[in-house]
């Protein structure tokens, strides 16, 4: 299928979409538990459970609309897939509260791995939307396995230490914000390498 262009808001709106979704869901449904087959679930487990079709629609949306899907995109929604069906199966929240974990922590392996082999493998999924050198995609591919491997042990902190609620709130908003603000820090670094004037 050849790649197409989306509109920036379309694609947000999908990416971030069933995640908005989740937290509304559970903002107003938290406190409930249902009864199905004579299994008691909460409210997260059904949310849970929903989630990964919607997730699944919203992928295959972007998927026809745009060509293509990164390898971050089928990833992510793999382990939506796994990890969330091994709350709703074992109806145990925990493990869908450790996707993230597993996600950012496969991630900066992956950076890492290239790293060691002298590569930067974050160019060959982004190159196309940063114009860096090859010395700044080493760097920013270095910092950027750091800022996953931090925010898989945040993850970890937050689902053991927490409550739900507090987890809720850390996935929807607190691990978005500290992508977004580590990008925004890097613009010494895109000023740096950037790789032509425009």
């Amino acid at each position: 299928m050849t790649e197409k262009p989306v509109a920036p808001a379309v694609k947000i709106g999908l990416e971030l979409g069933p995640v908005f979704l989740f937290f509304v869901g559970y903002i107003t449904t938290r406190d409930q538990t249902f009864v199905i087959a004579g299994t008691e679930y909460t409210a997260f487990v059904l949310l849970t459970a929903a989630f990964i079709p919607v997730m699944a629609l919203a992928t295959f949306v972007l998927w026809r609309l745009s060509g293509r899907l990164s390898k971050m995109q089928l990833v992510t929604l793999i382990m939506v897939v796994v990890f969330g069906g091994l709350t709703v199966w074992l109806n145990d929240d925990r493990f869908f509260k450790m996707k993230p974990t597993a996600i950012y922590g496969i991630f900066a392996i992956l950076l890492g791995i290239g790293l060691l082999r002298g590569q930067s493998w974050l160019q060959l999924v982004m190159e196309g939307a940063l114009p860096l050198t090859h010395e700044g995609w080493m760097v920013l591919t270095k910092r950027l396995a750091f800022m996953f491997l931090a925010m898989a042990c945040a993850n970890e902190i937050v689902l053991r230490n927490f409550s739900t609620d507090m987890w809720v709130n850390f996935r929807t908003f607190g691990l978005p914000v500290a992508l977004f603000a580590f990008f925004l820090t890097q613009a010494k670094l895109f000023e740096r390498y950037k790789s032509s004037p425009d």
